[in-house]
């Protein structure tokens, strides 16, 4: 389930976190419309839950950043 979420994070460009505790691999195909604007198809939202029985839910929490604050060019030799 984490590489699950992993990918789920990559594909919505927000964080996503397994807090399923479930272990082990699984085999499975999530059929869903890309577009939200779309009525062609299930949302990814609906198919995670239809398909696999889980929930993706928002929620605030702590998340690691990276903060550049200052930078200096190093001199070169030319």
């Amino acid at each position: 389930m984490g590489d699950f979420a992993y990918r789920l994070s990559r594909d919505l460009k927000v964080p996503v976190f397994d807090k399923t505790a479930i272990d082990g691999r699984f085999d499975f195909t999530l059929h869903y419309d890309p577009d939200p604007n779309s009525d062609r198809g299930p949302s990814l939202f609906t198919a995670v839950q239809e398909t696999l029985g889980l929930k993706l839910e928002s929620a605030k929490g702590p998340v690691d950043v990276l903060v550049v604050d200052h930078v200096n060019r190093s001199p070169t030799e030319n």
